[in-house]
C-alpha cells in the first residue's frame, strides 16, 4: 500500500516537472529575441536553428505545448483526486483541488515562467531540442486542433489569414530603439543615428537642400581675376555657374580643377578659360528620397546636385554631406561657417535661426514639434500664423511660446522659443 502510494506521488511530481516545462518553454520561445536567435544560427549555431524553426511554425507550436501542458495537468489532477479519495475518503475531492491548485500555479506555472521571462534566449536554446520532438509527437493532433479553432474564429467573423503585424518592420525597429533609449540602454545619439537611417526612405531633398537663397553661385559674365578670387573666398569646394539670369546653371566648377589649371597657366587667372573648366551640372527632381539620392551619388561617384521643383524651377542644392548629416548629425569642417543657429538663454529659452529644420531642432533639444508642416522653424510659425510676422510678436503653439526677434524684409531670422515645462516652472 504505501509502495502504491510513493509511485502515485512520484508520477504526480514528474507530471508537475512536465506542466513546469511546457509553461516555461511557452513563456520562453514567446519572448525570446528573433534577431539574437537569426544572428546565432548565421553562426551556425544548431539550437538557434532549431528555435527558428519552431518560431517559423508558431501555429504547431502552441498548440503542442498546451496540448501538452493541459494533458499533464489535467492526469496530475486525476492522480492526485485519486490517492487523496484514497487517504481521506469523500473530502480529499476537496484537499486534492486545494493542493494541486497551489503546487500548479507555483511549481508549474509562476515559477518556471518567471525563470523563463528572465532568461528567454539561453531557456529558448535549452528547451528547442525536446520542443522539435514534441511538436513532431503531437503533429496529427495540432493539425487537427488548428482544424477546427480555424473553423470556428471563421465562423465568428475574423480570417487568421488576414491577420499580419500592427507596423511595418521599420516602426517596429524604431520602437525597438525608443525602448532601449528610454531604459538607457541606447543613447540618445545612437538612437538619433539609428532613427536618421531609418528616416531616409521618408524625407525628400526638399527637407535637407540647401535653399537657392542660400546657395552660393557665381556669374560666369565676371572677369576670370573675380571668378578667382571668390572662388578661393568661398567655403565650398563645388560653386555653380549661372549665365544671363540665375537659375540658368550652365555648370559646376571644382576648386581642384581651378587650382590645377591655376598651377598650370603661366599667365596665371587671366590666361584661363572658366568654360572650360566647369563640369555639366546634375538634376534632380526635390520629391527623391534621401535613400535614392544616396544610392544616385554612390552610382554616380558625385557628392553634389541641383534640385529642381515639377516644373524644372531651382530650388536649390543638396551634397552627399547633407544626407549624411540626417545620420551623423551637424558635420563641420575648419572653412564651416561658425555661426550658431542655437544659442541657449539665461532664462531657458532658445534663440534659433529661422532658417533651422523642424527636424533638427527636435533632434537637438528632445522636442516633438510637428515636422509635416513646414521645413523651417520659420516656416511653421508662418504656417500657423498665416502670416508674415513682425519682430515682438508672441505666438503660443503646440505648447512652446515664441517671440519674433528679427525679419528681414519676408523672411524670419530669429526667434526666441520657450517650451511648456519652462513656462510652468517660472510660474
Amino acid at each position: 500500500m504505501v509502495s502504491s502510494f510513493l509511485i502515485l506521488g512520484l508520477v504526480i511530481l514528474v507530471l508537475i516537472l512536465l506542466s513546469g516545462f511546457f509553461s516555461g518553454s511557452e513563456t520562453a520561445l514567446t519572448a525570446t529575441s528573433r534577431a539574437r536567435m537569426y544572428q546565432l544560427a548565421k553562426e551556425n549555431d544548431k539550437r538557434a536553428k532549431w528555435v527558428n524553426s519552431l518560431l517559423e511554425q508558431h501555429e504547431r507550436l502552441l498548440s503542442a505545448i498546451l496540448l501538452g501542458n493541459n494533458l499533464v495537468n489535467i492526469m496530475a489532477s486525476a492522480l492526485a483526486t485519486s490517492l487523496f479519495l484514497k487517504l481521506f475518503g469523500d473530502t480529499g475531492v476537496l484537499y486534492a483541488t486545494l493542493v494541486m491548485t497551489c503546487i500548479v500555479v507555483i511549481f508549474a506555472e509562476v515559477l518556471p515562467k518567471t525563470y523563463a521571462i528572465l532568461n528567454p534566449d539561453n531557456t529558448s536554446l535549452r528547451v528547442a531540442g525536446v520542443m522539435r520532438f514534441v511538436v513532431w509527437v503531437f503533429a496529427p493532433f495540432t493539425l487537427g486542433l488548428n482544424f477546427i479553432a480555424r473553423g470556428i474564429m471563421r465562423l465568428l467573423g475574423f480570417n487568421a489569414d488576414d491577420a499580419g503585424n500592427i507596423l511595418p518592420a521599420h516602426e517596429e525597429i524604431r520602437g525597438a530603439i525608443d525602448m532601449h533609449h528610454s531604459t538607457d540602454a541606447v543613447t540618445k545619439g545612437d538612437r538619433d543615428m539609428l532613427g536618421g537611417i531609418l528616416d531616409l526612405k521618408d524625407l525628400t531633398l526638399e527637407d535637407v537642400m540647401v535653399h537657392r537663397k542660400g546657395m552660393m553661385m557665381i556669374n560666369i559674365s565676371l572677369k576670370t581675376e573675380e571668378i578667382v578670387r571668390q572662388v578661393l573666398d568661398s567655403p565650398h569646394t563645388r560653386i555653380p555657374f549661372w549665365e544671363n539670369e540665375i537659375e540658368n546653371i550652365i555648370g559646376i566648377l571644382h576648386a581642384k580643377d581651378l587650382l590645377r589649371a591655376l598651377a598650370a597657366s603661366p599667365e596665371g587667372a587671366r590666361g584661363l578659360e572658366i568654360r572650360s573648366l566647369i563640369s555639366p551640372p546634375w538634376f534632380v527632381p526635390e520629391t527623391t528620397s534621401l535613400a535614392e539620392q544616396l544610392n544616385a551619388f554612390r552610382a554616380r561617384k558625385a557628392h553634389f546636385a541641383l534640385v529642381v521643383d515639377e516644373y524644372g524651377g531651382l530650388m536649390g542644392l543638396v551634397t552627399l554631406e547633407d544626407i549624411l548629416e540626417e545620420i551623423v548629425g551637424q558635420i563641420d569642417d575648419e572653412h564651416d561657417n561658425k555661426e550658431k543657429i542655437l544659442i541657449p538663454a539665461a532664462d531657458g529659452s532658445l534663440l534659433i535661426d529661422g532658417s533651422m529644420t523642424v527636424r533638427d531642432l527636435n533632434r537637438e533639444t528632445g522636442w516633438d514639434l510637428p515636422e509635416n508642416e513646414a521645413i523651417t522653424i520659420a516656416g511653421l510659425v508662418i504656417h500657423e500664423a498665416r502670416a508674415i510676422p513682425k519682430p515682438g510678436q508672441v505666438f503660443v503653439y503646440y505648447g512652446f511660446r515664441i517671440r519674433i526677434i528679427s525679419r528681414h524684409r519676408n523672411q524670419i531670422t530669429q526667434l526666441e522659443i520657450k517650451s511648456d515645462k519652462t513656462l510652468s516652472d517660472e510660474t
